[in-house]
């Protein structure tokens, strides 16, 4: 199937998509008439294109597969998070992981179509095998992550415990994927990292992730920091990427006694303001996050809220940009939408998914740095310059 054909039939579908959702909330709903005479324009031309493909392309194609395809590509023109499931992948995504949940310790999510790593868990197969963030996942076996849907991917990642996985790797500045073969191991929780730092004045906390169970676990710690000496905190989100996004505002909040945490927001879902809770404060020590480019989801919401209400200072790297809701919906073939109808913004209203996290005091190495370095083969630095700084800010409040 030539491209230029694929690329007709997916700009032109929408109205077919347009049609799907109809269904799905009733054709009898009432719209505006500009409305309806812009969607019905669309399916006029969407059937006149089929038509012509159908009767005069080299071949006689199979229309199921063409839609399928356009479909799938116009959803994920939306947002990395949208997805078309024909019925046997939403069969899947329904029926959960064949055979076990065992994983090779990659995050992912999709950018520029394919699979992106967002983060890796230390000491997981993927992590022996040096995957790092922004590495492009280009195939699992024989299939192109870029037909595939987010939700079906990840679903191809797990399996049995023990089970062996191949994946085609593309690495940054490198124009050949790596054939990378992995065993998956059952899936563990990271532990949280803690150590002192300034004779014990600085505590700081690396969740790994964040789950409620974790969260909880930093408030108990919070509580009794003052029995240690610790009088500072340095929250370490780089690489958190997994965790529920609402366990992200809960952390912000044991540092922000009032104010907004977030807000989320959609065309048809009424607008959601997350305020703190003064309940559900702890402390107000002098605090600073650390973020980088695998800070994801939660984590992000965390550092937006505590970096837009100048509670703490937000050290690192730009972060991954990553947080929205989807909704399931399923259609009469059996197929079905994953369609993002909310998204998270900061308190200054800044787009997550859009614009993510920036740091309010930016360390690490630029794109072009890291080009240079690589082209060069210096090796990367051995000191841990986030940190670092981090640790100098703190020292600095009173």
């Amino acid at each position: 199937m030539s491209r230029f054909f694929q690329r007709s039939v997916f700009v032109l579908s929408l109205a077919l998509l347009v049609a799907l959702i109809a269904g799905e909330f009733g054709l009898h709903a009432v719209r505006a008439g500009s409305d309806q005479d812009g969607a019905y324009k669309q399916m006029e031309i969407y059937s006149k294109v089929l038509s012509r493909i159908q009767s005069e392309y080299v071949t006689e194609p199979n229309l199921k597969d063409v839609t399928n395809g356009a479909l799938h590509g116009l959803l994920e023109t939306l947002d990395p998070d949208s997805s078309y499931l024909t019925p046997a992948q939403y069969k899947l995504y329904k029926d959960g992981p064949l055979g076990g949940d065992a994983q090779v310790g990659i995050v992912i999510s999709k950018r520029y179509g394919y699979a992106t790593v967002v983060t890796v868990v230390p000491g997981s197969p993927a992590d022996k095998e040096h995957f790092t963030d922004g590495d492009i996942i280009e195939a699992i076996g024989d299939q192109s992550t870029r037909e595939l849907p987010l939700a079906v991917i990840k679903l191809l990642l797990e399996g049995k415990p023990g089970s062996t996985i191949t994946v085609a790797v593309i690495r940054p500045r490198k124009s050949d994927p790596d054939k990378v073969s992995m065993t998956r191991v059952a899936a563990s929780m990271p532990v949280m990292a803690e150590q002192q730092f300034d004779s014990s004045s600085i505590l700081y906390l690396k969740p790994g992730e964040l789950t409620a169970a974790r969260v909880d676990e930093i408030a108990a710690r919070l509580k009794t920091m003052g029995k240690s000496g610790n009088k500072k905190v340095l929250l370490d989100l780089r690489d958190v990427a997994q965790g529920d996004l609402d366990q992200g505002t809960r952390l912000a909040n044991l540092f922000l006694k009032q104010g907004t945490l977030a807000t989320l927001s959609g065309q048809k879902f009424p607008t959601q303001t997350i305020t703190a809770d003064p309940a559900k404060w702890i402390t107000d020590a002098p605090l600073a996050v650390l973020i980088n480019r695998g800070t994801a989801g939660a984590a992000e919401l965390a550092a937006g809220a505590l970096g837009d209400s100048k509670r703490a200072d937000v050290v690192g790297e730009h972060s991954f940009g990553q947080g929205t809701v989807q909704k399931t919906i399923e259609l009469p073939d059996g197929a079905a939408l994953l369609l993002t109808v909310a998204e998270y913004a900061t308190p200054s209203g800044k787009k997550i998914m859009m614009d993510a996290i920036t740091p309010t005091v930016a360390v690490g190495p630029t794109p072009e740095q890291e080009a240079e370095d690589e082209e060069t083969g210096a090796a990367p630095p051995k000191a841990d310059a986030a940190l670092d700084k981090a640790l100098e800010l703190l020292k600095a409040k009173a």
